[in-house]
């Protein structure tokens, strides 16, 4: 846990004080470390019980200075530590701190690097569907907005190694590199691959070169902001029934339809079904594709495919419905 810097400083000056006379006293009136130490607090705390004293002129000369230097260290600490709270961020500090210790909890977490527009949308849609995220950005000014998203955050560099062990990175799930600087999402990028090799890494590139180093840095999913919106727009103009049909299906986007990719847990009572059994159960949901370990993904597999333990499946429909086939894909016992 890291002090504000003033308070630091006033702190080890105290407690140098306090080591320096204690050594003084050991040399100039022949005390042990203990009583010298004991006569070292009392003088600077100016208490002076009187059991303890200096008897020569040097170690009473010694004292008086220490008094003056004492006094001095613990009038601008007591100052220092009143300003922090008047101005609140005594509070703010140990808000933080409460906070670090929430973010070494984490596990399964999204590190989301950029509280930009791109690191902005990322983060919320996460909170809103239940995701755990911890957010890293390097500008401070951008504090005020991530204490009232609710977010857990950092305020550093995601070019830091440092930040990145911080935010969980060897227990996260994901990492969003949401950074505008191509050369500094590489960078982090090869950091996140070296810290953990089974994450997975979501980058955000500018330019095509920028996209093919991020894949050869260990990315594993590459997006173009503006070519992604670019190809939106002109598939809205040329087949706007397409778009309709993908805004129908992005998560929350309305009250009740929605999509969603279900992991059917290897002690799920799911595994075993067939898509006809799964549908036939929730007549308001179709599968749409399957996922199974490293094969290709299966659009709209037929009705007697077997749903395996361990598969993935991507499902519209009706959100309470989905909900429950979630829970029915999850152990047992859960």
């Amino acid at each position: 846990m890291n002090l504000p810097p003033r308070m630091a400083v006033a702190i080890a000056t105290l407690f140098a004080l306090t080591l320096s006379g204690a050594m003084g006293f050991v040399a100039l009136e022949g005390l042990s470390a203990w009583e010298a130490l004991y006569l070292s607090i009392v003088t600077i705390s100016t208490v002076g019980y009187g059991d303890v004293v200096p008897v020569t002129l040097s170690g009473r000369l010694f004292a008086m200075a220490l008094i003056s230097l004492g006094v001095g260290a613990a009038l601008y600490l007591v100052t220092v530590i009143a300003q922090e709270v008047l101005e609140g961020r005594l509070q703010a500090f140990f808000q933080r701190s409460s906070m670090m210790r929430e973010i070494q909890k984490h596990s399964g977490h999204v590190i989301v690097c950029g509280y930009g527009r791109f690191g902005r949308v990322v983060a919320n849609e996460l909170r809103e569907a239940g995701q755990p995220v911890v957010v890293i950005e390097e500008d401070a000014d951008r504090e005020s907005e991530l204490v009232a998203c609710g977010a857990d955050y950092i305020i550093a560099s995601a070019a830091d190694d440092d930040a990145l062990c911080a935010a969980g990175i060897e227990r996260a799930e994901a990492i969003v590199i949401g950074t505008s600087n191509d050369a500094t999402s590489v960078f982090i990028t090869l950091s996140a691959r070296e810290l953990n090799p089974k994450l997975r890494i979501h980058a955000r590139g500018e330019t095509d070169q920028a996209i093919r180093r991020l894949k050869r840095a260990g990315a594993d999913y590459v997006n173009s902001p503006y070519q992604t919106g670019g190809v939106r727009t002109a598939t809205s103009i040329l087949r706007p029934s397409v778009v309709d049909f993908l805004d129908l299906s992005t998560p929350h986007s309305q009250t009740e339809i929605d999509l969603e990719e279900i992991h059917v847990d290897p002690q799920s009572e799911l595994g075993g079904s067939t898509v006809a059994q799964v549908e036939a159960r929730y007549v308001q949901l179709r599968v749409i594709a399957l996922k199974r370990g490293q094969q290709l993904i299966e659009l709209v597999p037929g009705a007697s495919r077997e749903v395996c333990p361990g598969d993935h499946l991507v499902v519209i429909g009706e959100r309470e419905e989905l909900m429950a086939l979630a829970n029915l894909a999850l152990p047992k016992d859960a």
